[in-house]
C-alpha cells in the first residue's frame, strides 16, 4: 500500500505528572514552532489552555499540535502532528479519542516513579488498539531517579498485560524534558543525559519508529471525527482524522451519523494545525489531522464519507462509567443571592445567573456532545439528573466548570453504578497504588482495611518508602483522600484505576463522625463559634449567613448535632468579672468541591453556587429529619 513519508501521527500517553505536556512544549520550541524573539515569553505548559487545567496542574482535555521537523540529512520537512492526552483514568474517554487519531504512542515514565496504575490504564489501551510503543524514561535527573529499575518494571508491566514479542521490543529514549534533552544511551541516576544538548535522539526516534499513514491508492473518502470544539463565528467545529481519500475546502460529502442515517453536507471551512493555532488550508490527504466547519449537529465517532460511495467507519467505545450523582436546581433558601454575610440580601455580582431547570438540562446536553464517556439519565424528579462518568474528578470538573459559568446547583452523594451479572449484584472495583514512609504502614493498611480492601502487592525500594497495592471497592475510595492524607501527614501518594466488577461487598462505614447542623437561619457570630469549636471542626467564617439545615462542622462523636451557631452574646450595664478576657477563634477548616463531596453521607449532599460550596441536609426542617430517623429505626 502506498503511504505518506511526509507525516507522522503519535499520542503522548503517561501517568498524570510525569511530563507529558513539559515535553510537548519542548518539542514545540526545538522545531521551531514559535519565533526566535517570543520564545522567551512563552508560558510553561502551553498545552494546558484551560483555566481549570493550569489551576490543578493537570491535562484534562486531549488536544493536538502539529510541529515541522527538518530531518539533519536535509530531506523534506515532515510535520509530527502529536496528540496530549490526560494522564488521570477519570478522564480515559479523552484517552481513546486521542489514540484513534494516532499510529504509535510515545509512554513516557517517570524516572523515579515508575509504572503507575494509570500508566497500565493507557498502555493497555495502546497495546489493544497494535500500536508500536517508543518508552521515554522521563526526569533522569531527579535525585531519586532509579532507571534501571524503572524500565524492568515497565517490562514486566508489558508482560502482565500479555503484549506479543513484537510489542516488547520497544525503543527507549532517556529524557530531561524540562531541559529539553534526550539521549539514547542510559545516563548516570539523578543526571541530564551528558551526550546530548536537544531532542534530536527523539525526534529521530519518531520518524523511525512511528509508521507513516497507509492508504488505498484512488479509495474514496473517509474521515473520522475524533473530538468537537466551537468557534464564535464558525459555529461547531469537528476535528477528524483523514482515512483515505482527500477532503476539501467547498466539497459536498456524504455526513453518515451514529444512527446510520446519511445526508449530504457542504465543508464551508477547512482548518490545518500548525503549533497551537489552525490555520485555513485547501485540501487534507489521508493521515491528516484536521478540523472542518459547516455541520451543526455532528458527533464524535460519525464519519464523512464519498456521496457516491458512503462506508462508515467504526463507531469509537469508551469503558463503562463507574460512579454516578445527582445533578439538579439549588433547592436552598439562599438560592439566586450570593449568601456571603449580613449583607446577603443584595444578589451578588453574577451577570446571568443560572438558576433553572431548563438551563441545567440544557448544559448537561451540551457536554454530552463533546464527551463521550459522561451519560445523563433522568430521575423521578424533573429538576434533578442522575450523570454518570469515570471517576469522581471527572464528575467534580463538570461541577466545577458549571458553577463557574454562574450555574447554582444541588449536588447528590457520588454513588457506584453497579450491574447484575448471573443473577448477582456486582459492583466496580478499583486497584490502588500508594506510595508511603515506613512509619505509616500500619495506618494506611488499617485505613484500607476499614474499606474492604484486600492487599495485591507490596514492595520496598530500600529508600525508606514502601509501595503497596490494593483491590478495593470503589465506594472504599469515596472521601477516602482526606483521611488518607491525615492519616500520613500529607506524605502519602495514592493512585487508583478502574480493575472491573466482583460482587458486592456488603456494608461500608467510611466516616465515623456525625455532622454539626444550623437549626436556624441567621449569620454566624464568633461568640457562638467560641463555644461551639469544642465540639467539633467548624467549615465557617463569622459573618456568614447560614440557614437551618446546614452543615457548618464536623462533630466530635458519630451522630447528628444540631446546634445554634447564629446566638448572640448579651449585653448588660452589669460588670463581669472576666469582662476583660479573650478567647480565640479556631481557623475553620475550609473544604473544596471535592473535599465537600466526599465528606457527604447519604442524608447529605452540596450546595454549589458561584460565590460558595455549602453542605447541607437533603431534608431541611429538623423537625421532619427526626421524623424521618425514628420511622428508619421502627
Amino acid at each position: 500500500m502506498p503511504t505518506r513519508h511526509d507525516i507522522r501521527n503519535v499520542a503522548i500517553v503517561a501517568h498524570v505528572d510525569h511530563g507529558k505536556t513539559t515535553l510537548v512544549d519542548a518539542m514545540l520550541k526545538q522545531a521551531g514552532a514559535f519565533a526566535a524573539h517570543a520564545a522567551e515569553k512563552l508560558d510553561d505548559r502551553m498545552m494546558d489552555s484551560n483555566d481549570l487545567e493550569r489551576e490543578k496542574g493537570i491535562t484534562i482535555l486531549a488536544k493536538n499540535t502539529a510541529v515541522k521537523y527538518h530531518p539533519k540529512d536535509g530531506g523534506d520537512p515532515i510535520t509530527i502532528n502529536i496528540i496530549d492526552t490526560p494522564g488521570h483514568a477519570d478522564f480515559g474517554g479523552e484517552v481513546e479519542r486521542g489514540l484513534s487519531m494516532v499510529d504509535a504512542v510515545v509512554l513516557l515514565v517517570d524516572a523515579s516513579e515508575g509504572p503507575l496504575p494509570q500508566t497500565r490504564f493507557v498502555l493497555r489501551k495502546a497495546l489493544a488498539a497494535r500500536m508500536p510503543v517508543i518508552l521515554c524514561i522521563n526526569k533522569t535527573d531527579r535525585p531519586d531517579s532509579r532507571i534501571d529499575e524503572v524500565v524492568n518494571e515497565t517490562y514486566d508491566l508489558f508482560l502482565d498485560l500479555d503484549a506479543d514479542e513484537e510489542q516488547i521490543e520497544f525503543p527507549i529514549v532517556y529524557a530531561c524534558a524540562r531541559d529539553g534533552v534526550a539521549s539514547l544511551t542510559k545516563p548516570q541516576d539523578g543526571t541530564v543525559p551528558p551526550d546530548s544538548e536537544n531532542l534530536q535522539p527523539f525526534f529521530d526516534t519518531l520518524l523511525s519508529h512511528v509508521p507513516a499513514p497507509e492508504y488505498e491508492e484512488g479509495g474514496s473518502l473517509q474521515a473520522h471525527v475524533t473530538n468537537l470544539d466551537a468557534d464564535n463565528f464558525l459555529g461547531r467545529i469537528a476535528l477528524l482524522r483523514v482515512e483515505q481519500g482527500e477532503l476539501k475546502k467547498g466539497q459536498t460529502v456524504a455526513w453518515i451519523k451514529r444512527n446510520g442515517s446519511v445526508a449530504n453536507v457542504r465543508i464551508s471551512e477547512l482548518m490545518m494545525t500548525e503549533a497551537l493555532t489552525r490555520k485555513p488550508a485547501e485540501k487534507a490527504g489521508p493521515g491528516d489531522i484536521c478540523a472542518v466547519a459547516g455541520i451543526p449537529d455532528i458527533m464524535i465517532g460519525e464519519t464523512l464519507a464519498d456521496p457516491e460511495n458512503p462506508v462508515a467507519l467504526p463507531l469509537i467505545t469508551v469503558d463503562e462509567p463507574a460512579i454516578s450523582m445527582t445533578i439538579g436546581t439549588n433547592t436552598s433558601p439562599l438560592i439566586g443571592r450570593g449568601g456571603t454575610g449580613k449583607g446577603a440580601e443584595n444578589k451578588a455580582v453574577v451577570k446571568d445567573r443560572k438558576v433553572t431547570a431548563r438551563q441545567v438540562k440544557d448544559r448537561l446536553d451540551r457536554e454530552l456532545i463533546g464527551n463521550v464517556s459522561l451519560r445523563v439519565l433522568d430521575t423521578e424528579r424533573p429538576d434533578t439528573w442522575e450523570v454518570q462518568g469515570r471517576g469522581e474528578l471527572a464528575l467534580a470538573i463538570l461541577v466545577e466548570t458549571m458553577r463557574r459559568e454562574g450555574f447554582e446547583l444541588t449536588i447528590g452523594k457520588p454513588q457506584v453504578v453497579t450491574k447484575e451479572i448471573d443473577g448477582k449484584l456486582h459492583e466496580p472495583i478499583e486497584r490502588i497504588t500508594i506510595d508511603v514512609p515506613e512509619e505509616h504502614m500500619g495506618a494506611v493498611t488499617q485505613l484500607m482495611g476499614t474499606r474492604k480492601g484486600r492487599m495485591d502487592n507490596m514492595s520496598n525500594h530500600g529508600s525508606g518508602w514502601v509501595r503497596m497495592e490494593f483491590i478495593v471497592p470503589s465506594r472504599g475510595l469515596i472521601g477516602f483522600r482526606t483521611e488518607f492524607l491525615t492519616n500520613t501527614r500529607g506524605t502519602g501518594i495514592a493512585h487508583s484505576i478502574h480493575e472491573g466488577h466482583e460482587p458486592w461487598f456488603g456494608e461500608l462505614i467510611t466516616r465515623n463522625n456525625g455532622s454539626l447542623v444550623a437549626d436556624r437561619s441567621g449569620a454566624v457570630t464568633a461568640f457562638a463559634m467560641t463555644n461551639l469549636q469544642e465540639r467539633g471542626v467548624l467549615f465557617t467564617d463569622p459573618g456568614v449567613e447560614v440557614y437551618e439545615g446546614m452543615i457548618v462542622g464536623e462533630n466530635s462523636r458519630a451522630d447528628d448535632m444540631d446546634v445554634n451557631i447564629t446566638k448572640e452574646k448579651k449585653l448588660t450595664n452589669m460588670r463581669s468579672a472576666n469582662a476583660d478576657v479573650t478567647e480565640s477563634i479556631v481557623p475553620p477548616r475550609k473544604l473544596s468541591l471535592e473535599q465537600s463531596l466526599e465528606f457527604c453521607r447519604d442524608d447529605e449532599c452540596v450546595e454549589v453556587t458561584p460565590e460558595a460550596v455549602r453542605i447541607r441536609k437533603v431534608v431541611l426542617d429538623q423537625k421532619e429529619r427526626g421524623r424521618a430517623a425514628s420511622r428508619a429505626k421502627r
